[in-house]
Parts: C-alpha cells; structure tokens; sequence
C-alpha cells in the first residue's frame, strides 16, 4: 500500500517537470497524510494542457451517499481496479498523476514498526499512477478526490512491504493521461512494479509516524539499533 509520501518541491518546480499549470498553491511537504490536499496533474479533456490542482487524497465515488468510506480508498489494487465499483469508472475515464519525491512504508518487527523512506533516482520527483473522481456533498458542493494505484513489490519494497504504489515510467505520462484512451487492457499494462534498479530505501525516524510532523527530518536517514515504536496518529 502506500499511506504516507513525501512531495517536497515547490509548486514552480512540479509544473516545469510535468509540463503543467494552475491556479493552487503548494508549499513542499514531507509527510502528506490520507484526506489532505494533494497536488494531482490531470490532462485537459478538450485542449492540448495539462491543468495541476490539489484535490483530496482519498477516493469517493461520485455515487457514493456519503464520504465516510474516503479514508479507505487512499489505494486501488491495480490488479482488480477495473472491476471494482468504486475504481472502474475513474480507471477508464479519469486517470491522473500524483507528482512526489519519495514515500514511506512500515516494516514489522514484532509488535513495533520501523518507517522506511523509499526514493527513485536519489530523490528526484515521479509520478503514481493516480485516479480521481467527484462527488457531490449534501451542501451541493463538489469536492474532487484521488487514489494511489498499486502493484506487487519488487526487489527493493519487498523487503519492507508485500505491495508498492505503481510509478509511472515518464514515457507513459502522456498515455495514462489521454483522455481518448478507454481500452482497460493498455492501461493495465502500465500498472506493474517499477525498476528496482533505479530505487533505494534506507531507515527513518518514527517522527513520521505523527501526522504533524511535517519538515525534513521525517525522512532523514537514521541508523538502526533497534526496531522504533510508535503509533499511527
């Protein structure tokens, strides 16, 4: 799975890498949580532009009755994505990137977890295979909201997690995003495990265990002498 990522450029600096503009603010984060604003990078349905907005990071089906489900549907399982209900749709018709620069997964030891910071290419930005939808609040108001696509590990997020957020190759960006595009077979084939070669993952402070960490030294490298404590809040 992937709950927790880290983002931390600035607004300029994703719209240049993903040739991109828009109107909402985002200062460089490192410990983006479930139900927060995300930056997500959508293509244009009609022009030739690719819009950034931030929308809320947890899916709710536009037919949902309410949005009590959100914070269960951070992630899709990309293997069975095209025929669950609450991704079907969004994974033929509204298919987005989710710019980050890194991400965190827990490994088990015993009853403690120890965070793990995972990077591509030492740090450089990339993209999830993102999904978006919108639904309608009892107020009339819409609110936009996304999901993270997943896959198996491979070598590198094995050894910490028996799944992995799928990572877009840069040559695919402009397929996942083509809005023409509605055949779930060539969509699917870009959701597989991304290069090990090009990944690494190294040890972090249970800081960012609390969601109100929030600065750079939620993913700075420690040394492990012992398996961190510490729970989710």
């Amino acid at each position: 799975m992937c709950g927790r990522y880290r983002l931390s450029r600035r607004k300029q600096l994703i719209e240049e890498y993903f040739d991109s503009a828009g109107e909402d603010d985002w200062a460089p984060r490192y410990n983006v949580a479930p139900t927060q604003s995300v930056p997500t990078i959508r293509q244009h349905p009609t022009e030739p532009r690719r819009e950034l907005s931030l929308v809320r990071w947890g899916l709710i089906p536009s037919w949902a009755k309410d949005a009590s489900g959100a914070a269960r549907m951070i992630n899709a399982r990309s293997e069975t994505a095209a025929t669950t209900s609450a991704f079907r749709d969004a994974l033929t018709k509204r298919r987005c990137l989710i710019p980050a620069d890194g991400f965190y997964e827990w490994k088990k030891s015993g009853k403690l977890k120890q965070p793990y910071c995972f990077e591509v290419n030492d740090g450089k930005v990339f993209a999830f295979a993102g999904l978006w939808d919108r639904w309608k609040d009892p107020s009339g108001r819409w609110i936009k909201t996304c999901s993270i696509l997943t896959t198996t590990p491979n070598a590198v997020t094995s050894a910490v997690h028996d799944r992995m957020p799928v990572i877009l190759d840069p040559d695919s960006y402009d397929l996942w995003l083509d809005p023409g595009l509605h055949d779930v077979r060539v969509v699917s084939e870009m959701l597989k495990p991304y290069d090990a070669q090009v990944m690494r993952c190294y040890p972090v402070s249970s800081r960012v265990n609390r969601v109100a960490n929030d600065d750079e030294g939620c993913s700075t490298p420690v040394e492990l002498t012992e398996p961190q404590g510490g729970l989710f809040l």
